[in-house]
Parts: C-alpha cells; sequence; structure tokens
C-alpha cells in the first residue's frame, strides 16, 4: 500500500540496511568529457549544476538527534528504527524489552542516538530550518557544516501542522541561503536538492517540478519534484536554478519506503511565515472556525445544483465555536472566506490559519441551493508553546512509583476535553521506564482500561490497583488526534 514517508533517517538504519543487503557496489562509470555544441545535436542546452551547488553547498548543513536513555537498559532499538523497519519491509517489530521483561533498572541517562535528516542556514548569526519531524523528540541536536565544524543546537521552535522547525547555533559569518518566491515556480523547470541521503552527507540530486499545490492530506499545498529524495533529506533545501531556495525536503510517496519517482517540498513562502513567528514567539498563531470538512464531489455538487465540485462540505459544526455562533450548519459547503475562493477542501484550513484571531470576516456559504453571506469572528487554535525537545513537567515520581502499572495520571478539565475531543479520560503526567518502553507517553489521555472507561483518576488508580500482576492490560490511548491501544504489563506494588 502506498504511502506519505517523511524522509528524516535513523542513526542505525544504514547499518540496518547495509546487514539487509540494501547496499550494492555499482560498477565504475566513464564521466563524459564537455562536448562541443556542434558535436551534440539533442542534448545541447541540458542544465549544469556546478555553480549551483557551489554556491548553496556550504549553506547546506547535516542534523543528528540525540535522546536520553537509561544507561543500565543494555541495547535497545528506537522508536525511528522501528519505524523505519516497519515502513521500508512491512515488518512490525515490537518495542524492544530488558531480557527477562520487567522494568529496567535505574540508572544515570546517556544520550543515544536517534536520527539523521538535513537542514540549511537562515541567517549568518546561526539560524538554521529544517523539518518538524526531524527535531521531534530530541533531547539534544547537533548542526555539522559542509567544513566539518560541528555545533550543538537550540530549537527556537517547531510547528508540527507545517512540518517547520528553526534552531540556532552559536556562530557568526554563516554563508546563509538566498530565498526564492515559491509562487513564481514553474512546473517542468529545473530543482536541485542538497541533503544527507541515509546519513550520506552533501548529496546533490536534481530533476523537475512536477506539480504545484499537490494536497497529500497536510496543511501545506506542496510542490511535487521528480528529484531523488530519501531518509535523511528531510528538512534540506530544494533550490532553483538562480540559486533560490523555493522549498524544503519533506516527503516522498512509495509504496516501498524508498524513492519512487515522487518527492513533495514545503514551499518557502509558507515556511518564512511560519519561520517569522517562531523566532519571535516559539510558536506559530492561527485562526481557526471549528467545522469538520471534507470535499465536494462532482455527483454531489451537480445533484444540489451546485454547478462545479468546488469548496469545502461541512460535516459537523463544534458547539459554541466560531461557524457555530456565525450559523454555519452541517452541509453546508463553503465557497469563500474572507473574500478568497476555496477551490478545495483543504484550502480552507490554510486561508483561515492566515487570519489573525478575533478578526470579523464575511464566509460564503451554499445551503439548500442558495448562497449566503455569514460574518464569523475568527477564533484561535490552541498554541503548540511546546518545542519538540521541552518535556512536559512531570508529577512527583511517587505517583508513578506507586502505581502497579508505572503510570501517574490527572483529571482533565473541561477545556482540555473539549479541545481533545474526548468526553473523558485521565492524562498522563508521569511514567516509569517498563511503561514507557511498551509506549506510554506523558501527555497521553488514556480513555478506557481494559474497557472500561476512565473518568477520573482516582478510578484510574482504583482500577489499576486490582489488576493482576504480570497479566497484561490494554489502554486504549488518545495520542494528538489519532488512537491506539497500548499493553502494560502490571507488577506488585513494591517490586
Amino acid at each position: 500500500m502506498e504511502s506519505f514517508v517523511d524522509t528524516r533517517f535513523t542513526a542505525v538504519a544504514f547499518a540496518v540496511a547495509l546487514s539487509l543487503g540494501m547496499l550494492a557496489p555499482i560498477g565504475a562509470t566513464a564521466v563524459a568529457a564537455p562536448v562541443a555544441a556542434a558535436n551534440c545535436p539533442g542534448t545541447c542546452g541540458l542544465p549544469d549544476f556546478t555553480g549551483l551547488v557551489e554556491k548553496v553547498g556550504p549553506s547546506v548543513v547535516n542534523i543528528r538527534t540525540f535522546k536520553k536513555v537509561s544507561a543500565d537498559q543494555g541495547p535497545q532499538m528506537d522508536e525511528q528504527t522501528r519505524e523505519f523497519l516497519r515502513r521500508f519491509f512491512g515488518v512490525p517489530v515490537p518495542p524492544t524489552a530488558p531480557p527477562g521483561g520487567g522494568s529496567a533498572p535505574k540508572g544515570e541517562g546517556e544520550e543515544k542516538p536517534t536520527g539523521v535528516g538535513s537542514g540549511f542556514i537562515l541567517s549568518a548569526d546561526g539560524y538554521v530550518m529544517t523539518n518538524a519531524h526531524v527535531v521531534d523528540g530530541a533531547d539534544e541536536i547537533m548542526v555539522t557544516l559542509t567544513d566539518k565544524r560541528e555545533f550543538k543546537a537550540k530549537l527556537i521552535g517547531a510547528d508540527k501542522r507545517t512540518d517547520v522547525a528553526v534552531v540556532k547555533i552559536d556562530a557568526k559569518n554563516l554563508p546563509a541561503v538566498s530565498i526564492g518566491d515559491s509562487k513564481r515556480i514553474k512546473v517542468g523547470e529545473w530543482v536541485v536538492a542538497i541533503g544527507s541521503p541515509f546519513g550520506l552527507e552533501n548529496t546533490v540530486t536534481a530533476g523537475i517540478v512536477s506539480a504545484k499545490g499537490r494536497d497529500t492530506g497536510d496543511y501545506t499545498p506542496f510542490i511535487q519534484t521528480d528529484v531523488a529524495v530519501n531518509p535523511g533529506n528531510s528538512g534540506g533545501p530544494l533550490i532553483n536554478m538562480q540559486g533560490q531556495v523555493i522549498g524544503i525536503n519533506s516527503q516522498i510517496y512509495s509504496r516501498t519506503g524508498g524513492f519512487m519517482g515522487i518527492s513533495f517540498a514545503i514551499p518557502i513562502d509558507e515556511a518564512i511565515r511560519v519561520v517569522d513567528q517562531l523566532k519571535t514567539t516559539g510558536f506559530v498563531v492561527r485562526g481557526k472556525i471549528g467545522v469538520a470538512i471534507d470535499s465536494v464531489s462532482r455527483e454531489l455538487a451537480e445533484s444540489i445544483g451546485l454547478g462545479k465540485p468546488i469548496g469545502a462540505l461541512v460535516r459537523s459544526v463544534e458547539a459554541g465555536g466560531a461557524a457555530d455562533k456565525a450559523g454555519a450548519q452541517a452541509g453546508d459547503i463553503i465557497t469563500r472566506f474572507d473574500g478568497k475562493t476555496i477551490e478545495r477542501a483543504t484550502d480552507l484550513p490554510r486561508i483561515v490559519g492566515e487570519v489573525k484571531p478575533g478578526t470579523r470576516v464575511p464566509m460564503q456559504v451554499f445551503r439548500r441551493g442558495a448562497e449566503r453571506t455569514l460574518q464569523v469572528t475568527v477564533s484561535e487554535w490552541a498554541k503548540e508553546t511546546k518545542t519538540a525537545s521541552e518535556k512536559p513537567t512531570p508529577a512527583p515520581k511517587s505517583g508513578a512509583e506507586k502505581s502497579p502499572i508505572g503510570v501517574a495520571a490527572v483529571d482533565l478539565n473541561d477545556a482540555q476535553k473539549k479541545e481533545l475531543g474526548v468526553k473523558s479520560g485521565v492524562l498522563v503526567e508521569a511514567v516509569q521506564a517498563s511503561a514507557e518502553r511498551d509506549g506510554l507517553r506523558v501527555g497521553d489521555v488514556v480513555t478506557t482500561m481494559n474497557n472500561v472507561e476512565i473518568t477520573s483518576a482516582k478510578q484510574f488508580r482504583d482500577l489499576a490497583a486490582t489488576l493482576p500482576a504480570g497479566k497484561p492490560v490494554a489502554l486504549l490511548v488518545r495520542r494528538g488526534d489519532a488512537a491506539q491501544f497500548i499493553l502494560i504489563r502490571p507488577k506488585a506494588i513494591g517490586e
């Protein structure tokens, strides 16, 4: 099954690939000398990228990330490596547990490499742009320049919705890139990517722009190219023939996890807007109106008299939200917002997000055969105030240590429930190493335990206390917009 795969590369994936025979020697190939124009009918005029690479290459950096693990746990397979194996080979790999099971002994934490990506220098004073998924969850970020200097980087901010992040290194007089205009790119023009595919630094690949405004279900419409991009290229620049950065390489479309001729880059115009806010406040402010939307098919448009399939179909309206207060209803089709036409459903979140919260704007909807205009006061998305390397403040460790399943949880308030879209559940505030290895994280919301709905932290603790030691317990966990079951093995209190 095809999927959209981010292009970071785990620290041990190169060794895994080598051991599985994925890397094979290629026979030597003669390098053709330049040919005179008179002797190259049909081939003259091909682009020469050498000058472009010399200009932009020194501005591209390699990014390595590290995460703290217990020094006494022994060899562990990190989560990114398991994901790499799952995506590339289709084989699920369970989390690694210590020999003999049970919780790992406590020990001083040490840094373990977790991933490799790319980035590029935005300004001479050390600001570097990359993908949010490259630095997500990292406790330490190392940036290596083309002259082999290494710097420990500080994460300034990361925005998961656009997959853009900014880090800062303590250096001056760095070679910054030149920023282009992604709105002016044309389908068919030559472009170049520079990055660290599979950890191989300073790798240059070239191709053409295949499409613009490509919708992959993410917040941002992508630039589609046929430039060879692979795991490790994430965060590297997409460059036009003038040596200007017009995008950030982010994803590939693949049935195998490897490059198959289609890659995607975040338009630099959108990325710079995000970067400006991250540098100023550490987070991005976006507008929202509180609707769940879907696309409009041609059959639906014809059947209801809309004509052509444009707009965003409102599937549900958040009670008390901006759209609800303006009079929007499920079944409406939003065709224009703040004077801008909604060609596709995915246009709406981006256009709404660009409106300053608190602004009153017109929203045109198609309802029961007629157009009408509603006035909407845009509200604000919850800020992503925690950067990727920050950890939520945990509850006292004793709460997790005394729990039979190694988890301390607290009640959700009404605002949190509304924001998360849940009616019940408890917020995980601290976890022991055993529960963390099983996949539970601080910040998760547990909604059921062995099919029992969790309504309070007290009930959660009481249920956990009655569980038989050694028998796995199934927790239904909400993490962001996704839900998953996590199996945790309880232990005797004091064990």
